[in-house]
């Protein structure tokens, strides 16, 4: 499990075609990707399960805990990014309710984003 962050500090500015904005990149891929949007209430689990393919986690909106293979939960907030490897168990737990977009896909080109 790695942790990056993908806050509005890490962006850049894009001025282009009269624009005022901060764009932060998070991945490529040449492979299908599937990208999905996450809900979890007051106390909502992922269970601990295994990763089919590599997957990316970005937390979109309140906070929780998550885990890989290490029984040590790690805390994440908005502005965090999470990835598990192919293979790799994980979990994620909430208490106060938290939105994620995951990005799963067997090619996840990271390079734009830098760990903690």
């Amino acid at each position: 499990m790695e942790v990056y962050s993908f806050k509005k500090e890490t962006g850049k500015k894009i001025t282009k075609f009269q624009s005022d904005f901060i764009m932060r990149r998070i991945t490529r891929t040449q492979k299908v990707a599937h990208i999905g949007g996450m809900h979890l209430d007051e106390h909502g689990v992922i269970g601990y399960h295994q990763a089919v393919v590599p997957q990316l986690l970005l937390v979109v909106e309140g906070e929780g805990v998550v885990r890989g293979e290490a029984e040590k939960f790690t805390p994440v907030k908005t502005g965090d990014a999470v990835y598990w490897g192919k293979n790799e168990w994980h979990e994620t737990r909430t208490d106060t309710g938290m939105t994620a977009i995951v990005i799963e896909s067997e090619e996840l080109d990271l390079s734009a984003l830098k760990p903690y």
